[in-house]
């Protein structure tokens, strides 16, 4: 992974990964503890709303994170935004320019169910 100074604009975000397999009580696999990276320079759109599942409303906050084209991030991690923790919601789609295929960065969107 390429650690990169952080920009003067925009905020980080905290990327938890579970870590290598461990052995829970029983001897299966389970997920080792979270290990973490931060992201620099991300921009942090959100867009609060609400749904019904299953005839009970249900709260979600999402967010739309655009961070730098070196991000590290995968549709498995969880996010640590402002201090609350989002699931990555769908893959995280990668801008290129049109003109140069130069990557411009990334769009990840998160997800957090509050109630």
């Amino acid at each position: 992974m390429i650690v990169l100074p952080a920009p003067a604009f925009g905020e980080a975000v905290t990327v938890l990964r579970p870590g290598p397999a461990v052995l829970d009580i029983y001897g299966n696999d389970a997920p080792g503890p979270d290990q973490e990276h931060p992201l620099h320079g991300c921009v942090v759109a959100p867009e609060p709303g609400a749904e019904t599942v299953g005839g009970q409303d249900i709260v979600t906050d999402h967010l739309v994170i655009y961070a730098p084209a070196e991000s590290d991030v995968r549709p498995t991690d969880r996010l640590r935004v402002r201090g609350d923790v989002f699931s990555v919601h769908g893959p995280v789609q990668d801008f290129r320019s049109p003109l140069t295929g130069t990557r411009a960065g990334v769009q990840v969107t998160a997800r957090r169910v509050t109630g």
